[in-house]
């Protein structure tokens, strides 16, 4: 597997870590219990990092060399592929020949580097694109920064070049052969999984709550995930802020969490969040209970134990190729309140398991979610089909259904080689 851009290792919830990664590192173990080794190639960041380290019995995760381990941003790193891909290479040489079967690339940086080395090594590279420039661009956030044509230019060769494309949702899949003209035989929807293990409704939310220190009686929203644009953190703030003037006796009890770090353009203001909730008077008012409380990125067990203290679970953002968040909210038996936008329309079942929202206009979040946070019943009846819907999302129908795609992708190629020997006959 190829995650060029950021390592499985990372923590996910801030920089460029957020669900592929959680994607990548469930995927492999996974695949490594049923008997498929799995090799991460990744970019080393630090001088410190070691280059394997073995993340589950049969998964290791090898760090690369490209490039100054230091101060590159994801947009700087099209000029490091040459250097990425001969480490890979290097690495493969000291292997037996055909060591490798297939190659999985995660993202269209991954893609070019996967692209190269599934040529030369003569196997077939599967990738799955997790977000898309045409898709991003198309549904940009007030003041965002379009992406590069060098990234559509770079999307438009892997998609072309791949053996078989990976899809979340059958959204995607129309948006790959309706944007980028992908072959429809060459795509296969394969939904990610969620960890049924850990995402539970546990204890119940009263529960989680003393276990993270929050007043029992409040009404808890949560945001979690990277704040940026895209993600929309903000819709859910000036949406809190509609909902107090509207209700003022909500004031005290209304508590909205968000959990994660800045990433992407977000970089460019890493406050600008906290500035908004300041002037709407969330946070920092004398005498008066913040609402908005900013948490860093929680580990998986932490991040379930929040998901599961809410009340409700907002995922705001202007796109999603899936939206992972929502899947792991419903598991642990709490509604989600998202945007009708992209994977979020298949991970959200409207009105079972939570309720999807058209546009992104603060006011009419709030009267989705002034309605839950007054009507329990309607929430508990949502928890209930949330269970039920991130049941329906269990890694072991991902693994192996990638596992088919893995094997046709295989036979595809082997075919076409003896067909080209066939011909030089």
């Amino acid at each position: 597997m190829l995650s060029v851009h950021t390592s499985p290792l990372e923590q996910p919830g801030t920089g460029d870590a957020g669900g592929m990664n959680v994607y990548v590192v469930e995927l492999a173990r996974r695949l490594a219990a049923r008997g498929t080794e799995v090799e991460i190639f990744t970019r080393a960041t630090s001088s410190s990092q070691p280059p394997v380290v073995p993340l589950t019995d049969g998964v290791l995760v090898r760090h690369v060399p490209a490039g100054p381990f230091e101060g590159l941003g994801k947009h700087d790193l099209p000029g490091q592929l040459c250097a990425f891909a001969a480490g890979l290479m290097r690495a493969e040489a000291r292997k037996e020949p055909g060591w490798y079967d297939v190659v999985h690339s995660h993202y269209w940086l991954s893609g070019q580097v996967g692209w190269l080395v599934a040529d030369r090594w003569n196997v077939p590279l599967v990738h799955t694109m997790h977000t898309m420039a045409k898709v991003k661009n198309a549904y940009l956030a007030d003041g965002d920064t379009p992406e590069p044509q060098g990234r559509v230019i770079g999307e438009e060769q892997v998609v072309d070049a791949a053996d078989r494309l990976v899809a979340s949702t059958a959204d995607e899949a129309r948006e790959l052969v309706g944007r980028y003209d992908a072959d429809p035989g060459r795509v296969a929807v394969v939904p990610p999984g969620v960890d049924l293990e850990v995402f539970t409704p546990g204890a119940g939310a009263q529960a989680a709550r003393r276990e993270l220190g929050l007043p029992p009686d409040a009404h808890l929203l949560l945001f979690a995930g990277r704040i940026q644009p895209l993600k929309a953190p903000d819709v859910l703030v000036r949406a809190a802020a509609r909902m107090l003037h509207r209700d003022p006796g909500l004031r005290g009890r209304l508590l909205v969490g968000v959990l994660g770090g800045p990433s992407g353009s977000g970089l460019e203001h890493p406050e600008e969040l906290q500035d908004l909730a300041r002037s709407l008077g969330l946070v920092g008012v004398p005498g008066v209970p913040d609402v908005v409380r900013f948490e860093p990125p929680a580990d998986r067990v932490t991040l379930a134990t929040w998901l599961r203290a809410a009340d409700v679970v907002a995922v705001p953002s202007y796109n999603e190729s899936f939206g992972l968040v929502a899947i792991e909210a419903q598991a642990c038996g709490t509604p989600v309140v998202a945007a009708a936008v992209g994977g979020l329309r298949t991970a959200v079942a409207d009105g079972v398991s939570g309720i999807l929202v058209d546009g992104h206009d603060p006011d009419d979040w709030a009267d989705v979610l002034l309605d839950l946070v007054h009507d329990r019943g309607r929430r508990e009846m949502l928890a209930t089909g949330a269970v039920a819907q991130a049941h329906s999302f269990g890694w072991d129908v991902t693994v192996e259904a990638t596992l088919a795609v893995y094997r046709a992708a295989r036979q595809e190629r082997a075919l076409r080689l003896h067909r080209r020997l066939e011909a030089l006959r």
